[in-house]
């Protein structure tokens, strides 16, 4: 998992995540071995005071994508909301019997979190680390 900051928020977050995240050319065919089979994932979640949501771009080895827009039918604060993101995505690959996979989002306490750099100290944090680390380690 990587974290990758964005520059500024913006009232389209979503929008402009997927945007920035669609392939817009060929991926070329030379790719490492250890590149073979990886699958990307990206994440991210957005909360307003009236709803939130996620925005997901799965990306195969082949080069096809594939982009969700989700609306959660409950609130959720933004670190919520990133969380969500990531366990839908990693859910939605484990259906997808995917072997390897990359994912990144733009919550650098999501991320933190799940590479172990940060330690969790509120029990919502806490939790949603250790059902995505179950997520995890299908992979």
């Amino acid at each position: 998992m990587k974290f990758e900051a964005r520059p500024a928020i913006k009232s389209q977050v979503l929008a402009d995540f997927v945007g920035d995240h669609t392939l817009t050319k060929c991926i070329e065919e030379d790719t490492s071995e250890e590149e073979k089979g990886l699958w990307k994932l990206s994440v991210d979640g957005s909360s307003c005071v009236s709803s939130s949501g996620a925005g997901l771009v799965l990306t195969s080895p082949d080069g096809w994508t594939i982009e969700y827009a989700l609306r959660f039918g409950f609130k959720a604060t933004n670190n919520e909301a990133e969380w969500e993101a990531l366990i839908i995505g990693l859910t939605i690959v484990k259906h997808l019997e995917v072997q390897k996979i990359e994912a990144s989002s733009d919550s650098q306490l999501v991320v933190g979190l799940a590479s172990g750099e940060y330690e969790a100290r509120e029990d919502s944090m806490a939790k949603y680390l250790t059902y995505s680390q179950s997520l995890k380690s299908t992979f």
